[in-house]
């Protein structure tokens, strides 16, 4: 067992070497009873030892990670008064959630219609998307409309996706410079589901997989949900460094790679063309199935939109290469609509596989997404333009609120990564859930647990009062004195 992997076995019994494995290293190193009870309960949380499963009786446990069986007593006995597991005589101790908490792998979207504990409205951070554009979203559905009779007359299963929305996608990738033919795109429910399709097709238990770090959150959740090996190639301020990706992919020989290279998230960076070469090679190689997530590609804020990253491969050199994208972040997330681009024989794999989950997509989003994304050129710029004046609003706040953090400026997307300047991001995330606001504390980005807990993921896409007042709670809860313990971290969904 390796980090990185959700432990479910079938009999809901985890072994202690497997749960051993997935402890930090500094906990195995001084294994002290509450450092113990906190690093279990982190991963309890984080969905990485899934609920109701039994844990390792604690003699085992203790010969597993080097402790005494007092300090695993100890450590049991904690997560059992603060309601993380319960234990019945003869049965052993088994994972549970306290009230009033969630695991993050159950997405439990807390939104901006909740209130903070003095009353005052929520203020929702987590969700890095914008509501739809104002007025387009009728115009599309009023020309949709027209076409919702005729297509009522079928049975509505359209497994592939509506052939003019397929034929729609695929002109948009060709104009882009990537040629494609209808028959190389999949419509799904938006990308989460186009990416979760490509896992399940490609990948099995046990499947070693690559992606960067930190990465977007609900395809580390998709991974760790399909029991798959996760290494990770590092995404700093300074971008991607290829040298160590190389070796990763080299070394470890990866079935899949995730990568964001437009306008990542959550740093927001933008991947030189040399540094795409190098990774469409190396994968080429190894023999790695390279999955493109091009969500935010279009939120091109201070550079011109980057062309598909297969489209500089060689020709006949990117059939390895699986685009996936969506309307969710240009348009609205309430639009289920997505796409994959891939080989014409992959579709079809493909569309097997989606027709066991749901069979097809709902032929009304669909009609809806055909003026919407044949408008986009015409509509998109003024969606740029609202996103840099937001953009400009939350630093402008961030400068006056919060002199001592930092973070850049991204060329795109829809985020601020921004740097604490000392590891409290999950406390500050409960104390400012405390007050209303709703955010993504930096480990919920991170391939390994308790990582990027100086960080936090502030999206841009409010309008500038709700940013201010959001920022401006953000550096209360900041300043309000000692971090709050770990053992009150709440984690929450984030897009």
């Amino acid at each position: 067992m390796a980090n990185g992997r959700v432990v479910q076995t079938a009999d809901r019994t985890i072994g202690s070497r497997q749960l051993a494995a997935l402890l930090p290293a500094e906990v195995l190193a001084r294994p002290g009873y509450r450092s113990l009870a906190d690093a279990l309960r982190t991963l309890i949380l984080d969905g990485r030892i899934a609920l109701h499963v039994r844990l390792p009786a604690e003699r085992e446990l203790a010969e597993a990670v080097g402790a005494s069986r007092a300090t695993v007593t100890g450590a049991y006995d904690l997560l059992r008064e603060s309601g993380y597991v319960r234990s019945r005589r003869g049965s052993g101790t088994w994972t549970e959630l306290p009230d009033g908490h969630r695991p993050v792998g159950a997405h439990a979207l807390v939104g901006a219609d909740g209130h903070g504990a003095d009353g005052e409205p929520g203020i929702d951070l987590a969700i890095a998307a914008m509501g739809a554009p104002e007025g387009l979203l009728a115009d599309a559905v009023a020309r949709a409309a027209p076409r919702l009779p005729e297509a009522a007359r079928t049975p509505g299963y359209h497994p592939f996706g509506l052939p003019d929305l397929r034929e729609a996608v695929a002109e948009r990738f060709t104009r882009r410079g990537l040629p494609t033919r209808p028959e190389q795109i999949l419509v799904t429910s938006g990308a989460q589901q186009a990416f979760s399709l490509v896992v399940s097709l490609l990948c099995r238990p046990g499947d070693r997989v690559v992606t960067e770090n930190p990465t977007y959150a609900n395809a580390l959740d998709a991974l760790r949900h399909a029991r798959l090996r996760t290494g990770s190639i590092a995404v700093s301020d300074a971008g991607w460094d290829m040298e160590i990706a190389e070796s990763t992919l080299r070394q470890t020989v990866p079935r899949l790679a995730y990568v964001i290279p437009d306008f990542h998230n959550p740093t927001g960076a933008l991947m030189p063309e040399e540094q795409r070469l190098r990774l469409l090679a190396a994968t080429r190689r190894t023999g790695t199935w390279l999955v493109v997530d091009e969500t935010i590609a279009d939120i091109a804020l201070d550079v011109p939109a980057p062309a598909p990253l297969a489209s500089l491969a060689p020709r006949g050199g990117a059939d390895h290469v699986v685009t996936i994208g969506s309307l969710s972040k240009t348009h609205w997330g309430g639009l289920r609509v997505g796409w994959v681009r891939a080989t014409a024989k992959m579709i079809t794999e493909l569309t097997a596989v989606r027709v066991s989950a749901d069979m097809t997509g709902s032929v009304l989003d669909q009609l809806v997404a055909l003026p919407l994304l044949a408008g986009m050129e015409r509509s998109l710029p003024a969606r740029l333009a609202e996103l840099r004046s937001r953009r400009a609003a939350l630093v402008d706040s961030l400068q006056r609120h919060t002199p001592e953090w930092s973070w850049q400026v991204p060329p795109g997307g829809l985020s601020l990564w921004v740097d604490l300047g000392e590891p409290v991001s999950s406390a500050l995330a409960e104390r400012a859930a405390a007050a209303g606001v709703h955010i993504g504390r930096g480990a919920r980005f991170g391939v390994d647990p308790g990582t990027f807990e100086h960080r936090l993921r502030i999206p841009y896409t409010l309008p500038a009062d709700r940013l201010d007042e959001g920022v401006r709670r953000l550096a209360a809860a900041f300043h309000d004195g000692v971090p709050l313990p770990p053992s009150v971290n709440r984690p929450y969904w984030v897009a």
